[in-house]
C-alpha cells in the first residue's frame, strides 16, 4: 500500500473515555507501508505517548460503544475495595491483586521483578506465582492456579507474600556470553523461594484436620499433597502479557490457526515438534482444543485455544481477561457466583473454617455480606459450617453488574495496538530483512488476516452492549499462535510456551517507566539481546539454529534486528 492518507487520528478515535492529556488532533499519515498499521486500520492507534497502550481502536467508535469503553477503562484502572456497595466493591475474601493496573501498568505487560522480597503490592509487579509438582508439572491442589496473596479480615492470605523472595542467578552459554566481536551480554533467571511457613494450609494447626478428612471431604490427598506442602513443589514466575490487541487476535479465523499447526507439523523444522496436547498428528484434538466449557453449552463450536502462555483459553469473551476480572479480585458476577480459592475449592475452606481467629471474626464479616440473612446456611449455630458453607457457596450475590462486566469486555476487546515506529529508518528496514533471513519470522509470524470476526462465548453471557469488530484486516502481531520449547534454565511450567506477540513491546519502558524492557515469560531478559540469546541457550531449543545465525551476524546487523524488534 503506497498512497497518501489523511486520517482522523486513530489516536483521536481512541480517545473515547480516555485521559485528557492524550493528543486530540488530526494526524497526517503519508506513504507508510502496510506493516506500519500493526492492527490494521480498525485496530491501530497512532498515539506514541506514555499512554499508547490505553487507546481505543477506531472500531470502538464504529460500534458506537465509546461510553462503555470509557466505563470499562474506569473500572480496570481503579482498585477494588472490600465494601459491599459501589462499582469497585466486592474485593476478597482472598485475592491476588486489587486492580488490573497492579499487574498491567499503563496496560502494558508487567515490569521487571527486583531482587529481594517479592513485593506483590508494587504497582507494576505483573509476575504471578506458579506452584506445581516437580514430578508431574501439575499445579498443586491447595492453592489457586493464580495463588492469592492477600486476605480480607478475618480471612488469612493463602500464601504470605512477605515470606517470598526472588534471587536473580546468572548462567554462561556456550559462547561465554560474548559475541565474536567482543560485545558481551548476560543471561539471568529468577529463583523464587516460598517456605512452607508461608503457606496457610501447611500450618501445623490444620494438618490433623486435613489428615482426618477424606479427599472427598477436603479436596486434600494426604498421600501426595502433604509431601508437596512440605517442600515438594516448584515455584516459577509468569509475567502478565500486554492486554492491548487481544481483540484482534480473537478475530483470526480458527481454520487459519489450525492451518498454521498443520504447516509446522509438515515442515518438521522444530526440534520438539508440536505439543501433543494440541496436535495429534492429524488435527486439533477436540478433547483439549476448545472455545470454552462444553459443559456450559454442549452445542458450542470447538476450535483452537489462543490465549495465555499455556494456551488455556479460547475466545476473548471467555479468555484471560474475562477470567482475571473475577479471579484476581474475587469479585463475583452473575455467571460466577462463587469464590476462587484453590484448584479443588475446598482445602482453603476447610482450613479457614477451623481457624479460631477466622471463627472469632466471621460473625462481623458476614453481617456486611448478608445483612438480611438471606443465606441461612451462613447463620447456623455451627461456626465451622457457616464459614465452610460461605467459602464454598455457589450462590453468592453478584458484586459486579452485567453492565459493568460488559463495559470491561468492550474495553478489553477494544484496546488498540500502537503503530510501528521508524518504518522509514534504513536500520529498521535492514533489521526487518535480517529478521526474516535468519528465520525469526518462522515462529514470530509477521502477519495474519482477520476473517468475519465471529463473536463467540460458550457461556452465552447476556452482554448489554455490542463488541468492537475487526473484520478482514491485515494485522502484524509477530506470532504463530503456537507453543514451542526453548529449554531455558528454570523454565516455564511444562516447557511449552505460546509465541508471544512482539507488537508494541518496544514501547514498554516508555509506557511504564520500567528500568528494563522486561522480556520473556518471567522478565528474565532486560533487553532484546538477552531475550534472543536465551532462545539459543540450549541446543534442544526450537530456536537454537536461528539464534546461532544471529550470534554469527556482524554487530551492525545484530543492532538492526534489535532496532526492528523495538520498532514493531
Amino acid at each position: 500500500m503506497k498512497k497518501s492518507l489523511f486520517i482522523m487520528a486513530m489516536a483521536t478515535l481512541a480517545l473515547v473515555g480516555c485521559n485528557t492529556d492524550k493528543p486530540q488532533q488530526e494526524v497526517e499519515v503519508t506513504d507508510k507501508p502496510d506493516w506500519y498499521y500493526t492492527g490494521g486500520k480498525k485496530g491501530t492507534t497512532l498515539n506514541q505517548t506514555t499512554n499508547t497502550f490505553r487507546q481505543a481502536t477506531p472500531a470502538i467508535d464504529e460500534a458506537g460503544v465509546g461510553v462503555e469503553f470509557s466505563e470499562g477503562d474506569n473500572i480496570v484502572e481503579k482498585d477494588f475495595i472490600t465494601t459491599t456497595a459501589g462499582r469497585q466493591a466486592g474485593l476478597g475474601p482472598v485475592y491476588v491483586r486489587a486492580s488490573c493496573q497492579h499487574c498491567h501498568p499503563n496496560y502494558s505487560h508487567g515490569t521487571s521483578v527486583p531482587e529481594g522480597k517479592y513485593d506483590a503490592l508494587h504497582q507494576g509487579n505483573g509476575t504471578l506465582l506458579v506452584l506445581y509438582d516437580k514430578q508431574t508439572n501439575a499445579y498443586v491442589s491447595w492453592v489457586a492456579g493464580m495463588p492469592q496473596l492477600f486476605g480480607v479480615e478475618p480471612f488469612k492470605a493463602p500464601i504470605d507474600p512477605n515470606q517470598i523472595t526472588v534471587t536473580w542467578k546468572t548462567v554462561t552459554d556456550e559462547h561465554g556470553n560474548k559475541f565474536a566481536d567482543g560485545e558481551s551480554y548476560e543471561l539471568r533467571y529468577p529463583d523464587v523461594n516460598i517456605p512452607s511457613s508461608a503457606i496457610y494450609s501447611a500450618q501445623s494447626q490444620f494438618r490433623d484436620a486435613l489428615t482426618k478428612l477424606s479427599k472427598k471431604e477436603s479436596g486434600f490427598d494426604i498421600n501426595k499433597d502433604m509431601a508437596l506442602l512440605d517442600g515438594g513443589f516448584e515455584v516459577s514466575l509468569e509475567n502478565t502479557i500486554g492486554i492491548y490487541g487481544t481483540g484482534l487476535l480473537d478475530a483470526i479465523p480458527d481454520a487459519d490457526i489450525e492451518a498454521q499447526y498443520a504447516k509446522e507439523a509438515k515442515d518438521g523444522k522444530l526440534k520438539n515438534g508440536l505439543n501433543p496436547a494440541f496436535w495429534d498428528g492429524s488435527g486439533m484434538p477436540v478433547a483439549t482444543a476448545y472455545y470454552g466449557s462444553s459443559a456450559a453449552n454442549p452445542t458450542t463450536k470447538w476450535g483452537p485455544k489462543r490465549f495465555t502462555y499455556a494456551l488455556t483459553r479460547g475466545p476473548i469473551l471467555d479468555a484471560a481477561g474475562a477470567n482475571a476480572i473475577w479471579n484476581i479480585t474475587n469479585v463475583t458476577r452473575s455467571d460466577r457466583r462463587y469464590h476462587y480459592l484453590d484448584l479443588d475449592g475446598r482445602v482453603y475452606a476447610t482450613c479457614a473454617s477451623i481457624d479460631p481467629e477466622v471463627q472469632a471474626g466471621f460473625a462481623d464479616y458476614i453481617k456486611q455480606i448478608d445483612p438480611d440473612k438471606e443465606h441461612s446456611e451462613w447463620w447456623s449455630d455451627d461456626m465451622q459450617s457457616n464459614i465452610y458453607n460461605y467459602l464454598t457457596s455457589k450462590t453468592l450475590p453478584a458484586e459486579m453488574t452485567d453492565a459493568d462486566y460488559t463495559a470491561v469486555m468492550v474495553w478489553h476487546r477494544g484496546l488498540a495496538v500502537p503503530a510501528a515506529r521508524d518504518v522509514d529508518s534504513k536500520q529498521v528496514l535492514r533489521g526487518k530483512e535480517m529478521f526474516s533471513k535468519i528465520g525469526c519470522d518462522y515462529c514470530h509470524r509477521p502477519s495474519w488476516q482477520t476473517g468475519s470476526d465471529e463473536l463467540r462465548d460458550p457461556n452465552n453471557f447476556a452482554f448489554t452492549a455490542a463488541m468492537p469488530r475487526y473484520q478482514n484486516q491485515t494485522i502484524w502481531p509477530y506470532t504463530d499462535m503456537v507453543q514451542h520449547k526453548l529449554h531455558m534454565v528454570n523454565d516455564i511450567r511444562t516447557g511449552w510456551c505460546r509465541t508471544t506477540p512482539l507488537w508494541g513491546r518496544g514501547l514498554h519502558k516508555k509506557a511504564t517507566g520500567d528500568l528494563y524492557e522486561a522480556r520473556l515469560h518471567d522478565t528474565r531478559a532486560r533487553n532484546v539481546i538477552e531475550a534472543i540469546m536465551w532462545h539459543g541457550y540450549s541446543q534442544e531449543s526450537d530456536a537454537y539454529y536461528t539464534t546461532q545465525q544471529f550470534y554469527n551476524l556482524p554487530k551492525e546487523d545484530r543492532d538492526a534486528i534489535v532496532a526492528f524488534i523495538n520498532a514493531i
